[in-house]
């Protein structure tokens, strides 16, 4: 079968690789969809040798898992993988795959399983946030997107930082009070803060938290490493405090992408496609995530059906 595969320092290419058979507890899915992260473009930076890129597909299942076990075959499926993905079919375990209804598109289904279950997740670590203030970096993003929309119907105050106007209007219309185009125009003080960017972002974005607050670090794509000076604690958020956040789980996944289908099917959750093209455009879109030129998901189709 073809799957798209690391070619050197950060390139893919298309290539014939092995089907994977089947254990007991998974299934086979013929991929129509999958969703790029960006995550994965900095691990085709250095990519094992034995590693593929891919966690976010959708499709038919084609292969009912042998001990007879989740959806059955025809089902259309969306699938969170550890890798491998940007394939024709994948291998996926069925506690890690939510049936889809008809409503639920398979282009929005595959936008959905790490930028939502990141926020999703995210959002119950932070507790009840009606009423709350809080400040999101890098918000223009597939987690930004549904972060904003999940929190500000639960009733937050969001200021969503953003480097330009096109990239904050969905934002607004998502449910964001307040967008910013530089953290340190963010007026504070702010009970929660979600940090995704390091470097310089990360204490601009703690000196905004109020004093007993938090802010909750789930990414660098900045690539820069955050230094942080002891005595400006005192400036602000004295007695804050600072969580790491990373979105894997160790339960399964199936009924967090179940319950973000849920959310998508009666509108209270939509996914925002950036870019949808065929799968061979893969290496364009790459180039594209990494230099920021797309807001919310990148998607990529594989000539299959589609709805």
């Amino acid at each position: 079968m073809k799957a798209v595969v690391p070619a050197g320092l950060g390139k893919v290419e298309e290539a014939d690789v092995d089907e994977v058979e089947p254990a007991a507890g998974e299934l086979t899915i013929e991929v129509a969809t999958f969703s790029i992260n960006r995550g994965e473009t900095f691990q085709l930076d250095n990519p094992p040798s034995d590693w593929r890129p891919g966690k976010d597909v959708a499709g038919r299942v084609v292969r009912a898992a042998p001990d007879a076990t989740g959806p059955a075959v025809g089902s259309r499926v969306v699938a969170h993988l550890p890798h491998s993905g940007w394939a024709e079919r994948v291998v996926a375990r069925t506690d890690q795959v939510a049936v889809l209804p008809d409503a639920v598109s398979l282009e929005q289904a595959a936008a959905l399983p790490l930028a939502g279950l990141t926020a999703l997740r995210m959002l119950r670590v932070a507790g009840s946030v009606i009423g709350r203030r809080i400040l999101l970096t890098g918000a223009s993003g597939g987690v930004g997107h549904y972060f904003t929309e999940l929190a500000a119907a639960s009733g937050a105050s969001v200021t969503a930082v953003v480097s330009s106007p096109a990239r904050g209007e969905r934002l607004l219309e998502l449910g964001a009070e307040t967008i910013v185009y530089d953290v340190a125009d963010a007026r504070g003080p702010f009970d929660l803060a979600l940090e995704s960017v390091g470097g310089e972002s990360l204490p601009i974005a703690l000196s905004k938290v109020g004093p007993g607050g938090k802010l909750i670090w789930f990414g660098e794509v900045s690539r820069q490493p955050a230094r942080l000076d002891f005595f400006d604690l005192f400036a602000g958020p004295e007695g804050a405090s600072i969580q790491h956040f990373h979105y894997t789980s160790s339960a399964a996944d199936g009924p967090d992408l179940a319950t973000l289908v849920r959310l998508v099917e009666t509108g209270r959750l939509h996914p925002e496609l950036g870019r949808i093209d065929d799968w061979s455009a893969t290496a364009e879109v790459l180039e594209d995530l990494r230099d920021r030129r797309i807001r919310g998901n990148a998607v990529l189709t594989l000539g299959k059906e589609q709805q």
